[in-house]
């Protein structure tokens, strides 16, 4: 904790990537979250399509250290068939506790029919998605801007904040205009200035901290909000209580 404050990682990766060097070992990701001062973790796995795998995965990884990892549920509209079916059977049985889609292993742009099923069960249960956003034509942020207003109980994050100034610009128009849009932190690019423009432009109650672990580094990607030159209560939003927020968190990992 940081003066008191729950830290939150909202984007964590169960799996493994080869080509990125990315482990499969939650007390290696442990280690990370002890050293960068992360109290909890959100995770989820993108890589089966049939989502029931990536599902049943995640549970595993969450059992095993349920005091420090929270899990979210994966499916994709490239197997339509069971997808319903396997978010109710993932949120019910497995207890994750919000939605991880991935437009860019997809032919569809985030706002097109084949994903609506899904906010729809989304706003019904009032549960939050986190996208990947970027510059990829199928997840700019920009579409998230086309759903939110259908889907008010629902809760939308654009990861990465769309990662790249136009695509970041596009993330917090779409924060200003809808109150249930919130924006990721976790970056493969350094530029100087992000958290601030965040928070100045978007609000600090709208921002959230992720840090994509254990694909990079958390230190640097808590750092960079631990060091901004915003207030102590932005900071303290950030890193923890906008997240407790959206999941339902009393205390550090306590869920209602």
């Amino acid at each position: 904790m940081i003066d008191g404050t729950p830290v939150i990682d909202f984007h964590g990766h169960v799996g493994r990537w080869d080509r990125y060097g990315m482990v499969d070992d939650p007390t290696l990701l442990l280690h990370a979250m002890d050293r960068a001062g992360v109290d909890v973790a959100c995770v989820f796995n993108i890589f089966h399509p049939d989502g029931t795998t990536a599902n049943d995965l995640t549970a595993h990884y969450v059992a095993r250290y349920p005091d420090r990892f929270v899990g979210f549920a994966y499916v994709s509209p490239l197997m339509p068939q069971g997808m319903m079916t396997e978010l109710a059977r993932a949120m019910d049985e497995l207890h994750l506790r919000a939605i991880k889609l991935y437009p860019p292993y997809t032919p569809w742009s985030l706002h097109e029919p084949p994903w609506r099923p899904i906010y729809e069960f989304a706003n019904q249960r009032s549960r939050t998605i986190i996208f990947h956003t970027g510059p990829e034509p199928t997840a700019l942020p920009q579409w998230i801007g086309e759903i939110a207003g259908d889907y008010p109980n629902a809760n939308f994050v654009a990861g990465h904040a769309g990662n790249t100034p136009l695509e970041r610009a596009q993330a917090i128009a779409v924060a200003r205009a809808h109150p249930n849009v919130y924006l990721e932190t976790c970056s493969t690019f350094r530029t100087p200035g992000v958290i601030e423009q965040l928070v100045a432009e978007a609000g600090a109650d709208r921002v959230i901290f992720g840090s994509d672990q254990p694909l990079m580094d958390p230190r640097p990607q808590l750092g960079k909000i631990i060091t901004a030159a915003i207030s102590d209560d932005a900071k303290r939003q950030i890193i923890g209580l906008n997240a407790q927020r959206l999941l339902g968190m009393t205390n550090q990992n306590a869920i209602i």
